[in-house]
């Protein structure tokens, strides 16, 4: 009967032993630094867009200046005004609105907000396609723009920050069927130059075997 309830507490596992618990040693964590947000150049006591040209807004007294400041402003009036800065560092003219270079400054300001907001929110993935979609889309219009004018293309880099890579040249996806029969394609490409290379230097012994026996039966004649 004490067998039975030793064996009965042994399986049930009341009398099992916990394993030890060990504490290996483990390297500090690396904390990655954040990278500069598209707003950190923009000081709280900068007024908002709609409110910067008027003059009264600048003589008035402190409250009122913080209300209308970009301290007590959303993400969206912070937006609005970064993208005024971009735009104003490119623009043809005071009243360009719709030039290449304008819809590149504007797509980039989208860009760098969406990949601010992924790094915090890295699993949001309607806003990945449309920071993807962004990209392209820009990355068609510096295309353009460089063909056509080439001293506007190098201003609008420089003054946005923009390192332009080159295209691919084929954008076709790399499968594994495609890669499988793209190496055997080289071998067997390879194979055949081997075989060609034997060929011709079979031809050129015999070649020169034939010549010897030509320069032997001379000599005997």
């Amino acid at each position: 009967m004490i067998y039975f309830a030793f064996f009965f507490f042994s399986v049930s596992g009341s009398f099992a032993i916990p394993p030890p618990v060990r504490h290996y040693a483990r390297g500090p964590k690396i904390k990655k630094k954040a990278p500069e947000g598209l707003f950190s150049d923009l000081a709280p006591t900068m007024l908002k867009k709609e409110y910067a040209d008027i003059p009264l807004a600048q003589t008035t007294d402190d409250l009122v200046k913080r209300l209308l400041s970009l301290e007590m402003a959303s993400n969206t009036d912070k937006f609005r005004l970064k993208k005024e800065q971009l735009i104003a560092k490119v623009q043809r003219d005071e009243h360009d609105r719709s030039s290449v270079e304008v819809r590149v400054a504007v797509l980039t300001t989208r860009i760098r907000n969406l990949q601010e907001h992924l790094q915090k929110h890295h699993k949001d993935k309607a806003n990945k396609r449309r920071m993807l979609m962004a990209i392209d889309q820009r990355k068609k219009l510096l295309k353009n723009l460089r063909l056509v004018h080439y001293d506007a293309f190098e201003r609008v880099c420089s003054q946005l920050g923009i390192t332009y890579t080159f295209p691919p040249e084929y954008y076709r996806r790399v499968s594994r069927r495609w890669k499988a029969k793209k190496q055997f394609s080289i071998k067997l490409y390879n194979a055949v130059q081997k075989q060609k290379a034997e060929q011709r230097q079979k031809m050129r012994q015999s070649l020169a075997a034939t010549e010897t026996e030509a320069t032997e039966a001379k000599v005997t004649q």
